[in-house]
């Protein structure tokens, strides 16, 4: 499957609580997020899907594929598109058996160690990150700073994207060091309008 990881919205499941899951997304679609992360460390494989599926008929037609973080029972469950796996989260070789060669497949990677280690026959693409500390993520590695990303970008095979406490201000610097997307939590989800945070990435991306 065809993707563009150039707006990566990350869902958290507090910053769209009062908008509603469903209609933060949306608003971030129409201001031009190009993929979508399904992600809830605390929600049960049942909630999941449910949330899975109304995001998948939702964006029905948006060729902006739904990526589902960490489970692979409810990314096959809820027929998305693909799935997000960190280092701990899951083994890259069984995911790929049981989704199939068009899903979508991501790891999330911090140093080269782990870079050198991933099969990227496997895989789609990359996470590279955080490149800033980020209150989103309390047990995540040491920032990457733009130069780190950079170095880690230069070493990959794969398509990348930035991850960690970006604004839309970053937009030039992380394509500079190398990555093809930045993904966002904070700056789209907690916005008072994300329809016109997802505009301002655009914006910043020239597209």
């Amino acid at each position: 499957m065809t993707f563009d990881l150039s707006v990566y919205l990350i869902t958290d499941p507090a910053m769209c609580a009062e908008r509603g899951l469903v209609e933060t997304m949306m608003a971030a679609v129409r201001g031009g997020v190009t993929m979508v992360q399904l992600r809830d460390k605390h929600a049960s494989n049942a909630e999941l899907i449910e949330q899975a599926k109304a995001l998948k008929e939702a964006l029905t037609g948006s060729g902006v594929p739904l990526i589902i973080n960490d489970r692979l029972e409810v990314a096959l469950a809820a027929g998305a598109d693909g799935l997000h796996i960190g280092q701990t989260d899951g083994d890259a070789a069984a995911a790929r058996k049981a989704l199939g060669t068009d899903a979508i497949l991501g790891l999330s990677i911090n140093t080269h160690e782990q870079l050198a280690k991933a099969d990227t026959s496997l895989l789609d693409y990359v996470g590279l990150g955080p490149v800033f500390a980020t209150s989103t993520k309390s047990d995540h590695e040491a920032p990457l700073g733009f130069e780190g990303l950079a170095a880690l970008a230069s070493a990959s095979a794969l398509p990348s994207v930035a991850i960690g406490g970006l604004q839309a201000q970053h937009v030039g610097p992380v394509r500079e060091a190398g990555a093809q997307g930045l993904a966002i939590i904070s700056a789209i989800c907690a916005a008072p309008d994300p329809q016109a945070a997802a505009e301002r990435f655009t914006r910043q991306g020239g597209k």
